[in-house]
């Protein structure tokens, strides 16, 4: 079993408490990038053996709400620095993934760019990222044209010694369809043209990612992996707006057992995505 870190951005603005900001967690890497080391660090101590970069909004659709588009490359870079330091300092052996996020909204298959402007941006975030980071973690992907994009990107710049694991966001029911209402067949069918290492569930309720682990245990013999949130989403939601995400009913003994559940199911790698802090990932691992 593999132990992944838990919520970056939320778990910064709870140790300062700090609305959010248009940057969101990049802001962090301007103003206190001490404090994203001390997040890593704490996943590491609660028993994580992967740690995920803070570039999850080190892109342009974020950095432009505060003219900061010019600090992107810097800001890609000093992510990976913060990440790498904080496994190299560590006795065990710890793991850095590259964190490859949607290019506009999270959950929104509807505002995913078209190739010819996604794939650019992707690359200089693995540019960015290359000389720091074990995993390229493409994640919270919500369909198939998106998951093509950040593929083609991948394919394009990552350095072969780095592994691949593609993370697709669920529609919130037990469909096991991808926000686009696209199914995790199509999806899986696509992505299997790549030289993917594993294939995870992310950004979702857990009921959601129990029955993906299900279809996907059926497809494929590679890795699988969950990292659930604590929060329902609407379809119209962003970041930016007025509507306020009101936590879902998962303690952490409910975590426990839904990563038992994953693990008999077939899945390998778990952990926590917004919401979810350094003491549920302690308790799972």
């Amino acid at each position: 079993m593999i132990i992944l870190d838990g919520s970056m951005g939320n778990e910064l603005l709870k140790r300062t408490n700090k609305p959010s900001s248009g940057l969101w967690s990049a802001q962090f890497l301007i103003d206190s990038p001490n404090l994203v080391k001390e997040v890593h660090q704490a996943y590491v101590d609660a028993g994580a053996q992967v740690i995920t970069t803070n570039t999850y909004s080190t892109i342009p659709s974020y950095l432009q709400k505060e003219n900061k588009t010019h600090l992107m490359h810097d800001l890609i870079v000093k992510a990976g620095e913060i990440a790498r330091e904080v496994a190299d300092e560590n006795a065990h052996e710890i793991t850095v993934a590259g964190s490859l996020p949607p290019l506009d909204e999270s959950y929104r298959p509807d505002l995913v760019p078209d190739e010819a402007d996604s794939i650019p941006i992707y690359e200089e975030l693995i540019d960015g990222l290359n000389p720091f980071v074990d995993i390229f973690l493409c994640e919270t992907v919500s369909s198939i044209p998106e998951t093509s994009n950040i593929l083609k990107a991948v394919s394009n710049k990552a350095e072969k010694d780095k592994k691949i694991w593609l993370s697709w966001t669920l529609l919130e029911d037990k469909s096991t369809r991808l926000r686009s209402k696209e199914t995790i067949e199509e999806a899986f069918e696509l992505a299997e043209s790549f030289n993917i290492d594993a294939y995870l569930f992310n950004c979702t309720d857990p009921i959601a990612i129990t029955e993906g682990v299900k279809k996907l245990s059926n497809l494929t013999d590679k890795p699988i992996g969950c990292y659930p949130n604590i929060f329902g989403v609407p379809f119209d939601w962003t970041l930016d707006n007025s509507i306020q995400l009101e936590p879902r009913n998962l303690s952490i003994e409910q975590f426990v057992e839904y990563k038992n559940l994953w693990k008999d199911l077939g899945a390998s790698i778990i952990g926590g995505c917004c919401g979810l802090g350094p003491d549920y990932i302690k308790a799972i691992a």
